[in-house]
């Protein structure tokens, strides 16, 4: 049975009228329009997710209250019908420049895993079930956020990389080599891909497969960042093809959901699409 997770934060939020364009991005509402993130959350919730997550994947990790609030407002919108997953976006994310697409940082392990434990120290005080460490670019990275997470009492968690093709994460790692390093993880949730093209997610699956490692796929629409436009360019995909689907589940896929540009209507259709396989 496969787990629907939800879809892109900020295309539900943009559809309900929040603005996004800060450096905070989603977590922006955390501080300006709390009231419209919880309806986001929750339209995810009544469109078939049952895990969502957290609005902390670009908030500042020294936004402790933020940080905080990210947990509540989810817990509130989930309520009984979904889990809680604390978004750990890469330390690009934080940047707002778009470099978790390529991981090159001009800053020292040292500061990275210095932001990361204090983002990881807030979230797992708070009433979250599990990490989504997401959208990472490094397998460097990915490894120092586990040993974070190792100290923290190891919670479950899924850890998820972008990728440029089938083989290559944003920052240029194999992907293989990249999950090795994490595999070994206490309580790892799944591993896979996610805000790449569902083309490019179904190149990584059937990539990562072998691994025999339960999987996430969570594909955006198709479209591809241009950083310096801040928008998305090209046409989509539909991600709710049940031929698609069905490969990723017999690949090893337990949870599917979207990414940016899947709205909860987009999310409606795959979560029908993977109540059909079963």
């Amino acid at each position: 049975m496969i787990t629907v997770i939800d879809g892109g934060l900020s295309t539900a939020l943009a559809e309900l009228g929040a603005d996004t364009s800060s450096s905070w991005w989603t977590a922006d509402a955390l501080r300006t329009s709390p009231s419209l993130l919880e309806a986001a959350h929750r339209a995810f919730v009544v469109a078939g997710a049952r895990i969502v997550t957290t609005a902390s994947y670009q908030c500042p990790s020294h936004e402790h209250e933020a940080l905080r609030a990210s947990t509540a407002i989810a817990r509130r919108a989930a309520g009984d019908d979904a889990r809680v997953a604390a978004s750990i976006g890469p330390f690009g994310a934080w940047l707002a420049d778009g470099s978790e697409y390529h991981g090159e940082y001009d800053a020292p392990l040292d500061v990275m895993r210095s932001r990361h434990t204090e983002r990881i120290r807030v979230l797992a005080d708070t009433d979250v079930d599990l990490f989504a460490v997401e959208t990472q670019p490094r397998a460097d990275e990915a490894e120092m956020i586990a040993e974070i997470l190792v100290d923290h009492g190891a919670p479950p968690a899924w850890f998820s990389f972008g990728c440029r093709d089938g083989s290559t994460t944003y920052g240029g790692d194999d992907v293989v080599s990249a999950v090795r390093r994490i595999a070994e993880y206490p309580q790892l949730v799944a591993v896979g891909v996610n805000c790449a093209s569902p083309d490019v997610v179904d190149s990584v699956v059937a990539t990562l497969a072998p691994l025999g490692l339960p999987m996430i796929a969570y594909p955006n629409h198709g479209r591809v960042w241009d950083a310096s436009l801040r928008s998305w360019t090209g046409e989509a995909s539909d991600l709710a093809d049940e031929s698609r689907l069905r490969r990723w589940q017999q690949a090893g896929v337990t949870m599917v959901g979207g990414c940016c540009g899947v709205g909860p209507t987009e999310l409606a259709h795959l979560a029908r699409s993977c109540a059909a396989l079963d």
